[in-house]
């Protein structure tokens, strides 16, 4: 298996060995653009491997502060940028990207999920909560990530 998540259409997905889709969710990438600089809230383009995962059996909109269930659950609104319900650490394989687990980089569930489909996030990969649950219980720590800019 392998993940792509493709900047242009907000898509992530996630392919079988063969590469056939097995899901398309939809995601939400940074609203700063794409880029590698630290502080610069930007998504990094590239292969990445989910280097670790966090929030196994946290209920869903659990918000996470270092990667530590906080105990208090997310209200969904406009306000607050959360990183909820799970968590896919990203570390990077290229030299352009090896910054990224640094940086911490999350594919996330989020507070925003009005959001999901838009470029709005501050450099993570945040998915609705159902969906990263779904995503979380179907992959491997080691799994290959591949982020695009295009389709």
């Amino acid at each position: 298996m392998r993940i792509f998540v493709h900047i242009s259409s907000q898509t992530l997905d996630l392919l079988d060995d063969s590469g056939a889709l097995l899901r398309r969710y939809a995601c939400s990438t940074s609203k700063f653009g794409t880029g590698t600089e630290p502080g610069s809230n930007r998504t990094p383009l590239g292969k990445f491997r989910i280097a670790e995962k966090h929030g196994h059996s946290a209920p869903p909109g659990m918000i996470f502060k270092g990667r530590k269930p906080t105990g208090e659950i997310a209200a969904h609104s406009l306000e607050g940028d959360h990183v909820t319900t799970r968590i896919l650490w990203l570390d990077g394989l290229d030299a352009e990207n090896a910054n990224t687990k640094d940086r911490y980089i999350y594919i996330h569930g989020t507070n925003a999920e009005h959001l999901i489909g838009m470029s709005a996030s501050h450099g993570c990969v945040r998915l609705s909560n159902a969906d990263v649950i779904d995503l979380f219980d179907t992959v491997p720590e080691g799994i290959e990530v591949i982020i695009e800019a295009g389709d």
